[in-house]
């Protein structure tokens, strides 16, 4: 996964802000969160999605019937979500095997050639 500069840096700095500045930097919506867990979850609101408009990072959170225990568990995963977007990958440089490995792997081939093709021969005089 390829991210621009741009939302890496985002990222950095959103991860370096504590969980009340990052709460203010984001779109928080709470909405009917459905699924089981009875009345009182399908009556309130108790779902929580957060939206990072910087990295536009979007999670939601429905598993509690509390908003404020989906709240906390929502900034988890912003918070895992934004580390995954400033992770660089490494560079990987081509290599090619050396003429040494070359010349041995060749010598198997030949040899393994001759094998096989002595295995099905009879003599028929």
């Amino acid at each position: 996964m390829s991210t621009s500069p741009i939302r890496r840096q985002a990222a950095l700095e959103a991860l370096a802000l504590d969980e009340e500045a990052l709460l203010k930097a984001c779109e928080v919506e709470y909405f009917i969160a459905s699924g089981p867990g009875g009345q009182h979850r399908n009556t309130t609101a108790s779902g929580v999605r957060l939206t990072h408009p910087p990295t536009e990072l979007s999670v939601t959170a429905t598993e509690r019937r509390s908003q404020v225990q989906n709240k906390g568990v929502a900034l988890e995963r912003l918070r895992e979500g934004l580390k995954a977007l400033t992770f660089v990958p490494k560079v990987r440089r081509a290599t090619k095997p050396s003429k040494g490995s070359q010349k041995r792997r060749l010598e198997t081939k030949k040899r393994t050639g001759q094998k096989k093709s002595l295995r099905g021969k009879k003599d028929l005089w």
